[in-house]
C-alpha cells in the first residue's frame, strides 16, 4: 500500500499522467458520458413500459365512446343480460320525443344534470351520510347510461368502472347527447329498452304523442321497471311528483342542453 502511494506521488511530482482507467472494468469507471448503469437503464426501462400502460388503460375508453357521440348504439349490456324477449325498438331523437320526455328524465332520475360533470356530489354526500335512505338518487344520469351501455347490475368493482367511464362521456359527449342515449336505453318494462318501445307497450302510441302525465307515469317506473306497471298505485303517486317537479324546474332548467324542436 506504501509502494502504491509513494509510486503515484512521484507521478504527480514528475508531471506523470494517471493511466486511463480500463473501460472494460464493470461501475463507473467504465461508463462513457451520460451513459447509465445497466441496472438504472432496466428501471428506466420498466418505468416507460409502465407509464405507456397506464396511459393506454386511461385513454382506452375513448376508443368506444367517442363512435357513440354519432352512431347508435344498436345493443346494449343490459339488453344482452335480458332474460325477457326484446321488444321492437326504433331510436327516437331528442328534438322528436316531445317537450315532456327530457324535462320529466332531469326532473325525476338528477335534477342537477345540466350543472354537474357526470357526478352529483351533494346527493353522494347525502347517501353516505344518510346510509338508510335509497341510493338511486346518488346515480346521475350520466352514470345509469354508463351503466346500462357497458355494465352490470351491483357490485363496487362495476361502481369503480362506471365512475371512470362517466368521466370520459362526459368529457367527449355533449348533454344532449347522453340525454338522448340514456332515453333510448332506458328499460320501461321486460324486455322493454327506449322511449318508443315504452310508449308502443304502455299506450300504443309514439313519444312524442304522450300526454305529460303519460310520460311522468313512464319515467316512475324508471326505478325497478321489472315489477312495477304504470298504473299501479307507487307509480302514480311518484307520476305526480315528478309533474310537481317538471313544473318547480320548468323547460328553462334545459335550456342549452336539448336541441331546439324541428319546424
Amino acid at each position: 500500500m506504501q509502494r502504491l502511494r509513494a509510486s503515484s506521488l512521484l507521478r504527480r511530482l514528475s508531471g506523470q499522467r494517471q493511466p486511463p482507467p480500463d473501460s472494460r472494468l464493470p461501475g463507473i469507471a467504465g461508463l462513457r458520458p451520460g451513459q447509465l448503469r445497466p441496472e438504472r437503464r432496466i428501471r428506466a426501462r420498466r418505468r416507460k413500459r409502465w407509464l405507456r400502460a397506464l396511459l393506454i388503460a386511461v385513454c382506452l375508453p375513448a376508443l368506444p365512446l367517442l363512435p357513440l357521440r354519432w352512431i347508435d348504439p344498436p345493443v346494449t349490456s343490459y339488453m344482452l343480460q335480458s332474460v325477457a324477449p326484446l321488444a321492437e325498438r326504433r331510436w327516437v331523437r331528442l328534438d322528436d320525443m316531445g317537450p315532456h320526455w327530457p324535462l320529466a328524465a332531469v326532473a325525476s332520475e338528477d335534477q342537477r344534470f345540466p350543472a354537474h360533470w357526470g357526478f352529483d356530489w351533494l346527493a353522494i354526500q347525502t347517501v353516505l351520510t344518510a346510509p338508510g335512505q335509497a341510493r338511486r338518487g346518488a346515480s346521475s344520469i350520466s352514470q345509469q347510461t354508463v351503466k346500462n351501455l357497458f355494465l352490470w347490475p351491483g357490485g363496487w368493482s362495476r361502481k369503480l368502472i362506471e365512475a371512470w367511464l362517466t368521466g370520459w362521456m362526459e368529457l367527449l359527449w355533449p348533454k344532449s347527447r347522453i340525454l338522448e342515449v340514456y332515453l333510448n336505453i332506458a328499460e320501461f318494462g321486460p324486455g322493454v329498452y327506449g322511449v318508443w318501445a315504452g310508449s308502443r307497450h304502455h299506450y300504443g302510441l309514439a313519444p312524442g304523442a304522450l300526454s305529460r302525465d303519460q310520460v311522468g307515469r313512464l319515467i316512475a317506473l324508471l326505478p325497478n321497471p321489472r315489477r312495477l306497471t304504470a298504473d299501479s298505485p307507487a307509480v302514480i303517486e311518484r307520476s305526480r311528483w315528478i309533474a310537481q317537479q317538471m313544473h318547480a324546474l320548468g323547460p328553462a332548467h334545459l335550456q342549452g342542453i336539448a336541441p331546439p324542436r324541428k319546424p
